[in-house]
């Protein structure tokens, strides 16, 4: 009998887990709110440089209606090519699908893991897994919209393989 924290679910993607769709309202609003103050901030150029007040009007509108809603068509794409696996080799990431980036931390690199809960994430049930290694370069991998109870058994199961490899 193994005192190690039970595995997540099985992924058919090769063992790569998506985000729970709770996390896809968490990215819409983050990015709703983000894009909707930029596109507010917008105006004031647009007021000031705009030589009609009819022009700035229209321009002012279509900010105020397209940067909002590339924030939500951003945040699905981030919710939708953001996946993690955890196997016997280490903790991955994988993020985006025009420019994707893949981020591998062997289990033997893993310093210390942290666990947050913002406002919103705990709004959601979500957490952000902090998983901090050895070395300077991306000394951390931040994963954002993980389910708290999948966040709290990655950080456990990662603890356990660094307390086995000590053991080692």
């Amino acid at each position: 009998m193994s005192d190690a924290p039970p595995e997540p679910a099985p992924a058919a993607d090769g063992g790569w887990q998506a985000l729970p769709p709770r996390a896809l309202n968490m990215f819409v609003l983050v990015n709703l709110l983000g894009w909707g103050v930029a596109a507010v901030g917008a105006l004031i150029p647009i007021g000031v440089l705009m030589p009609s007040k009819s022009l700035a009007l229209t321009v002012s509108l279509i900010v105020l209606a397209a940067l909002p809603l590339f924030g939500v068509w951003l945040a699905r794409k981030q919710y939708r090519y953001t996946r993690w696996k955890l196997d016997s080799d280490g903790f991955a990431l994988r993020r985006g699908n025009l420019w994707r980036s893949e981020t591998r931390v062997p289990a033997s690199r893993v310093q210390h893991l942290d666990l947050k809960h913002g406002p919103l994430e705990r709004r959601y049930r979500l957490a952000t897994l902090v998983v901090h290694t050895a070395g300077t370069r991306n000394s951390a991998v931040s994963v954002t919209g993980l389910d708290e109870a999948d966040a709290e058994t990655l950080r456990d199961r990662l603890a356990h393989q660094i307390d086995d490899d000590d053991d080692a």
